[in-house]
């Protein structure tokens, strides 16, 4: 183990402060720190998209991103969505159009999706297409993610369902 380093990160609007290995991902900080473990692992090489989080409002793969690069950061999960035992509108969006079976990959597809409708309210089909096409889904297809994702702007004043 190396120097163990201090680290003061806000995660879902909450600050923590935690004294870490320097080479723990931010994936294994979040979930075995925090115990927030809708982030999920999957493939652990930035393909699968399962383990992505917003930091500082952009999507990140959380296996890749060591959790000392979250020092001084914001990072919202997908327990950040929901407001108490509201839900947010993507996750009942996905909910509706059953954007999700066995819901592994689902966390991760939900943060994208939550970062490209916070900076377009309005996607194509095609941006949509783009955004979701970095996430991989064994069960699904894409077919109902995408209506889910729809469904989801709609709710949030952006495109029609």
């Amino acid at each position: 183990m190396g120097a163990a380093k201090q680290i003061r990160v806000k995660v879902n609007d909450v600050d923590h402060d935690a004294v870490i290995d320097p080479r723990t991902s931010l994936a294994d900080f979040l979930r075995g720190e925090l115990g927030l473990t809708g982030t999920h692992v999957g493939c652990e090489h930035g393909v699968c998209g399962v383990c992505n989080v917003l930091v500082d409002g952009r999507s990140v793969r959380s296996c890749l991103m060591l959790a000392v690069q979250a020092d001084g950061r914001d990072v919202r999960t997908v327990e950040g969505l929901a407001d108490g035992e509201k839900l947010h509108p993507i996750q009942e969006a996905f909910m509706e159009e059953y954007g999700l079976q066995c819901g592994f990959c689902t966390p991760g597809f939900m943060m994208s999706i939550c970062e490209l409708l916070e900076r377009n309210p309005d996607p194509s089909d095609e941006e949509i297409m783009e955004v979701i096409g970095g996430s991989i889904c064994r069960c699904t297809g894409y077919d109902s993610i995408l209506r889910s994702v729809r469904t989801a702007a709609a709710k949030l004043g952006g495109a029609r369902a």
